[in-house]
């Protein structure tokens, strides 16, 4: 008995020991440091304002290539805060796996065209006997809206001022919606929006902003409002000093869409180099809600970047299209 106590009060003056607290006090700054270090990593990664969104959607739900309303997905709903730590190494695929890292996948970009899939990772391939082949991201579960949107509009070559301001528009909402919510609402946004034709939008005053942010149907929040009323405002800036938007977006890529050839969904970037480029220039000319990310979805929705699997029906339509647009020769080749 007289052991034991010894040994707790002994343990009892450890506890208060003025190096023990020395010692949790550099515990508690190395920690500090660390999170502080993380956080400047992530602001790196993530595009402009998502650190700072309350939306609970994942990074990687910005992409219609990596975002679906099939339940045996993970779910756009579920947080992307717990799952921060894994896009150090890499990024989500639809099917909740980790992808490849950025690094690999920039190796692999180059070589992806002469990429065998067999041995190796297989697609899902979900859809109906005797049906349409579509990408792998589109399963039977997929909501009408979004399968849609996938066969008549994303990937296709868009040149319309207008189309490409809706466009524009609809990506940015990505942060706080996903790719199906908003193409149910798009009828109610083109009304909203006086069919985002850009000197119309760019009118719009605090009263319009208030009515539009005020209507629960569209779920817009002012700020966002505020965002897509400015960007019109930078598109007529931009029409002025290159003649269109149109002009000037495409002229990013040489007007000619950059064509992925990718057998694969999880060899489908999040950003590019390009995005990141354009994405740059863009904030340097006043436009808001376009980072990296949201601008690679955006040029895949305009066709600026073709980015259906090789194996899908709409690749070669896609491409086709591009040909007849621009006179493009041995893009599929």
């Amino acid at each position: 008995m007289i052991t034991t106590a010894h040994t707790r009060q002994q343990h009892h003056a450890f506890e208060k020991s003025p190096g023990n607290n020395h010692m949790k006090s550099i515990d508690r700054k190395l920690q500090q440091a660390m999170n502080q270090a993380a956080s400047k990593y992530m602001q790196r990664i993530y595009p402009l304002g998502i650190q700072r969104s309350s939306s609970n959607l994942t990074l990687s739900s910005l992409s219609l290539s990596q975002n679906s309303n099939d339940s045996s997905i993970s779910s756009s709903n579920s947080s992307w805060e717990p799952k921060v730590p894994l896009l150090y190494g890499g990024t989500f695929s639809p099917w909740g796996e980790v992808m490849v890292s950025r690094e690999m996948r920039r190796e692999d970009d180059d070589k992806v065209s002469d990429h065998d899939v067999e041995g190796g990772e297989e697609d899902f391939d979900c859809s109906e006997p005797g049906s349409l082949h579509r990408c792998s991201w589109i399963t039977k579960n997929s909501d009408e809206a979004y399968v849609q949107f996938h066969d008549e509009c994303w990937g296709v070559p868009v040149y319309s001022d207008n189309r490409l301001f809706e466009l524009l528009s609809l990506s940015g909402m990505l942060i706080d919606h996903s790719w199906t919510e908003i193409l149910k609402q798009r009828d109610m946004y083109r009304e909203a929006f006086a069919d985002f034709d850009p000197s119309a939008v760019a009118r719009m005053d605090e009263d319009d902003v208030a009515e539009i942010s005020g209507n629960r149907e569209l779920r817009l929040a002012e700020c966002r409002v505020r965002c897509i009323v400015e960007n019109a405002k930078c598109i007529q800036k931009v029409a002025r000093e290159f003649g269109s938007f149109s002009g000037y977006m495409w002229g990013h890529v040489n007007h000619r869409p950059v064509v992925g050839k990718y057998r694969h969904h999880k060899y489908i970037p999040l950003r590019t180099p390009k995005s990141e480029a354009v994405s740059k220039d863009l904030v340097r000319r006043g436009f808001r809600l376009v980072g990296p990310v949201i601008v690679y979805s955006f040029m895949q929705a305009a066709g600026m970047a073709i980015d259906h699997l090789v194996d899908c029906f709409r690749f070669h339509d896609c491409v086709r299209l591009a040909e007849r647009s621009w006179g493009i020769t041995n893009v599929a080749a």
